[in-house]
């Protein structure tokens, strides 16, 4: 393992996210929000920092191994993390503790959407359209972006590609170079922002908020530049826009490649965790509506608007709010909640633990039962034509053993800290999964609860982005050996 070659890495990435703080700056300058100050010495700080991290191992040249990989992706999202919350703590409005603007920028560029702000129609303009870049940027994943331009200052990107992209099955690629692979996303994730821009600002939306919620939607995060959400506009038509957006950011980006390549769409239906996530988000909008309407919580257009977009939102981890889904009656609020822990598809920009293992730990589960009717019987896993190995079945019951594992020692952590049970329990899950909104004391925001909690949920959501394994190994004896 070569530092000097990951320091030099590192300070290059460092450097082209300072580049980043321009658009906040010329919309500070455009709405005259007497920020630019702060985006300029945060600017600062972070080109300073990388080019002090880049000249000295400016020459350091090295084939990048596997080991490297992990590492400079977790040092990466650690240290952009660090370095994205200058802003706000910099800023006269909000003006937020270290720990909080840690909470803040970690939440957006893991696509979580937690917040601990409140009042946000009252910020700056600049400082709300930061927000959503930070998650428009980490929905991709920076490290993708990097892969795509990093090539051209002599620099392999296959280790960062595999530790960055989200799913159980991390070796396929969707071109045989690396960078059009990393540039064929960013085309597509930049065409959908796009769109959705332009169906938002033609729906009623300024174009202010309409740049700022296509980023969030895009990225599957759910920031927003207003405190009610989505429900702030109250429009059907803007929000079935979110609703159709949310969907296809949660698909994998491999299929949208494949489908724009080959110009059909068939590649959707014949994908089994597309039809299982769009099968699940169909039922449990049903059962949603279906409660609303049962109880009278809603008049029959607003149980049907209010159904779908909460089932969806936070189905998909996305966590945008047109009501408050909370004081839903019955089981609905926790049914939703728990949805979330299932996530979206693998190679989509969002969070929990992925549906393509949900559908082979059902499938295991099923194989089993035969199993115990039929115990010489020699069983496959298959997941539509493919043949899942033992090496990836195993891995997945690895992850999932880690995965509740994890949650119950950092909720235990939360619970330690003076937090009641659903609070504790729905902040972890909200983390972990990078959905944004809680239960009880977290419903709204994150502000309230104490530093050493907001603390374990910075660690969540960085375990739930980075799918924990490619932290934890930084933690194995054996990693460091030579």
């Amino acid at each position: 393992m070569s530092l000097r070659v990951i320091y030099r890495i590192l300070g290059i990435l460092l450097m082209l996210f300072s580049v980043t703080l321009v658009p906040p700056m010329v919309i500070s300058l455009v709405f005259e929000d007497r920020t630019l100050s702060a985006f300029a010495i945060a600017m600062g700080i972070t080109l300073l920092t990388g080019f002090l991290l880049y000249y000295p191992n400016r020459r350091a040249r090295k084939e990048l191994r596997n080991r490297d990989g992990f590492l400079i992706t977790v040092l990466f999202w650690t240290v952009l993390g660090a370095f994205g919350s200058l802003p706000f703590m910099l800023a006269e409005d909000p003006n937020l503790s270290i720990i909080d603007a840690m909470f803040e920028s970690f939440s957006g560029l893991t696509t979580t959407g937690a917040t601990v702000m409140t009042g946000l129609d009252l910020l700056p303009h600049s400082i709300l359209y930061y927000r959503q870049q930070l998650q428009w940027l980490g929905g991709m994943g920076i490290v993708v972006l990097a892969v795509a331009i990093l090539p051209t200052l002599g620099i392999g990107g296959m280790q960062l590609y595999r530790t960055e992209i989200p799913g159980p099955l991390k070796d396929s690629k969707l071109t045989p170079r690396i960078t059009e692979t990393a540039k064929a996303l960013w085309y597509i994730y930049a065409a959908l922002t796009l769109v959705c821009f332009a169906s938002y600002w033609a729906a009623g939306m300024s174009w202010f908020d309409a740049l700022g919620h296509s980023f969030s939607t895009v990225a599957v995060g759910g920031f927003s530049t207003h405190d009610a959400s989505i429900g702030y506009f109250d429009s059907a038509t803007i929000e079935m826009i979110c609703v159709f957006f949310m969907v296809v950011s949660s698909i994998s980006f491999g299929l949208h490649f494949a489908a724009w390549r080959e110009g059909r769409i068939s590649h959707y239906l014949r994908d089994p965790e597309t039809r299982f996530f769009l099968i699940l988000l169909l039922i449990l909008s049903c059962v949603t509506i279906a409660g609303l309407l049962l109880t009278g919580s809603y008049d029959d257009s607003k149980a049907l608007r209010h159904g779908l977009f909460e089932a969806v939102s936070i189905a998909t981890t996305t966590g945008f709010g047109v009501a408050d889904f909370t004081g839903w009656p019955g089981v609905l609020p926790m049914m939703l909640f728990i949805a979330a822990f299932i996530g979206a598809c693998s190679g989509s920009a969002g969070g929990g633990m992925k549906v393509i293992r949900i559908l082979l730990i059902l499938k295991q589960g099923a194989r089993e039962i035969y199993r115990l009717i039929h115990p010489n019987a020699i069983l496959s896993i298959k997941v539509g034509r493919m043949r899942i190995s033992e090496g990836v079945a195993e891995a997945v019951w690895g992850f999932f053993s880690v995965y509740l594992l994890l949650f119950v020692l950092m909720m235990l952590g939360m619970l330690a800290t003076g937090l009641d049970q659903v609070t504790a329990w729905s902040a972890v899950g909200s983390a972990l999964n990078n959905l944004g909104p809680g239960l009880g004391g977290v419903a709204t925001h994150f502000g309230d609860i104490p530093s050493t909690a907001k603390g374990i949920l910075i660690l969540a959501m960085l375990l739930g982005r980075l799918e924990i394994f490619t932290i934890l190994v930084l933690f194995a004896p054996a990693f460091w050996r030579r």
